[in-house]
């Protein structure tokens, strides 16, 4: 019923946005979290960050804030399945992060081993690749749109571990939480990330 209540209320207030703008803008920034940051050990791009993580870990890189990032390997499944079973090329999101990074300049880069897709998946395999590589702090760079989520994910995760992790929302995506509600697009993500956001609440309300 709380799902169903704020897609109703958010469909209301894009309906009258010079009404509602003030809490469509709060409603936005409610799903990004952009942290303060500090020189680190290495910087780690969230897999659904695309290109935009790339571009954000680069822009990081050369403003020295780590001359090393990591990324996610991206298990196959489905479609990728087949074009490998035909014996024909499959680049996974690692590989093709890997080739942006080296474009934008950085080349010291490494993988973390992922066996299941995910923002969960991704940060319970983080806590224990950084307990193995003795990675004291982390920048990790996160889609805009679920930076939030994503940092109550780590907060679980990383919990009773050393490392500390500094989540840093992408600057490069078309999601804008000033103007979500202005394209199909922005308001299909404000609404799927809000109710994902509000379920993790739910199912974990300390975190």
């Amino acid at each position: 019923m709380v799902l169903i209540a704020i897609v109703l209320a958010a469909t209301v207030l894009v309906a009258v946005p010079s009404v509602g703008e003030p809490i469509l803008r709060a409603t936005g920034r409610v799903l990004v979290v952009d942290e303060p940051i500090a020189p680190a050990d290495i910087i780690v791009i969230a897999p659904d960050s695309g290109g935009a993580g790339a571009l954000q870990a680069a822009d990081l890189v050369h403003g020295g804030i780590a001359t090393r990032v990591a990324v996610f390997t991206d298990p196959p499944s489905g479609e990728d399945l087949e074009f490998i079973r035909r014996g024909l090329p499959y680049e996974d999101l690692a590989a093709r992060q890997i080739r942006q990074l080296g474009w934008l300049g950085v080349t010291d880069v490494v993988k973390i081993p992922r066996s299941e897709a995910g923002s969960e998946g991704e940060s319970q395999v983080l806590a224990p690749w950084c307990d193995a590589q003795a990675i004291r702090s982390v920048v990790f760079v996160a889609a805009r749109d679920h930076s939030r989520r994503i940092r109550r994910v780590l907060n679980r995760d990383m919990k009773g571990h050393a490392t500390r992790v500094m989540v840093q929302a992408e600057r490069y995506s078309g999601f804008d939480p000033d103007r979500w509600w202005e394209t199909r697009g922005g308001i299909r993500t404000a609404i799927i990330e809000l109710e994902k956001l509000v379920l993790d609440v739910v199912l974990h309300p300390f975190s």
